[in-house]
């Protein structure tokens, strides 16, 4: 009996000393979401835009986001942790500590609500809320293994964020296109783009933005402008409807596919835009085809 006394106090002393000094958050929200981890991802960082108390921390993973939040004098530690269920379902695990009150805290919680487990219970149905409004924005449609189209283009080369793959795009379409016109250079094919460099952890890339053309002799020389021939590439494809902006959550969708049915992908895709967002229209309508090469 004395031995399972000893044993008890032991486990009560250890579980106390974890809760209250080991334990890396203070409160914790769970809730499932309808979509890939990267899409999540993505959205967590579109979400802190719209939060001015909210700045992103370096992580070494696209299933964590860190943010370090200020309420007044008070400094929170968000960590989300993102886990692919599905190919299209993600575990979500909210933790938040406050860095200043964080062992007041963890004693108050058993005994009713803090501001702590207020304060993060409504940022997750704020960003829950959210979320679904973005998912309704887009539809994403896996069209299975296909081939991307081959085609010679005129093309430049950029480089930054995802975020701002549209923003070029529709900076080059217009250009590439008045200057080919000018010069008799016929187009041949909507025009795409093929990331070169993609860093998942800094959400940077480097693509080719390309407008496909009928080759000829003598043709045009600009500064920034080359020419080549794109080749076509066994890929997986899916085809995207929605504004551009957010196109690279068929990416994710490609990437978590290619896991669940243990296909060799070159996390590299190439999109394939149909409509020219400089006209407007109804985003909904605008259409993309994205191609996630397998690898050889």
């Amino acid at each position: 009996m004395k031995k399972v006394i000893a044993f008890l106090i032991i486990s009560i002393v250890v579980g106390l000393t974890w809760y209250l000094f080991i334990k890396p958050n203070d409160y914790i929200v769970r809730f499932n979401a309808p979509t890939t981890v990267g899409t999540v991802n993505q959205a967590i960082k579109s979400w802190q835009l719209t939060k001015p108390n909210v700045k992103l921390l370096p992580s070494s993973s696209l299933d964590i986001v860190k943010q370090e939040v200020t309420y007044g004098d008070s400094t929170h530690t968000y960590v989300w942790e993102l886990k692919q269920l599905t190919d299209s379902t993600t575990k979500v695990v909210l933790g938040i500590k406050d860095d200043l009150n964080s062992l007041a805290n963890r004693i108050k919680v058993p005994f009713g609500k803090t501001f702590i487990q207020q304060r993060s219970e409504a940022i997750a149905k704020d960003f829950y809320e959210g979320l679904v409004d973005h998912l309704d924005d887009f539809k994403i449609t896996l069209d299975g293994e296909s081939v991307s189209p081959p085609a010679y283009v005129a093309y430049v080369t950029v480089e930054g964020t995802q975020i701002q793959k549209a923003g070029g795009m529709m900076k080059y379409h217009g250009y590439l296109s008045s200057l080919m016109t000018k010069d008799g250079v016929e187009p041949k094919g909507p025009p795409f783009i093929e990331i070169t460099k993609w860093d998942q952890k800094t959400d940077s890339i480097a693509y080719n933005f390309c407008f496909p053309i009928k080759n000829k002799e003598n043709l045009p020389e600009f500064p920034e402008i080359k020419y080549k021939r794109v080749f076509e590439k066994k890929a997986l494809k899916a085809t995207y409807n929605g504004n551009y902006i957010t196109s690279d959550r068929a990416w994710y969708r490609l990437l978590a596919y290619a896991k669940k049915n243990n296909i060799e992908v070159e996390a590299l895709p190439i999109e394939v835009f149909y409509n020219n967002p400089n006209y407007g229209g109804n985003e909904k309508d605008w259409k993309a085809e994205i191609y996630m090469p397998i690898k050889e």
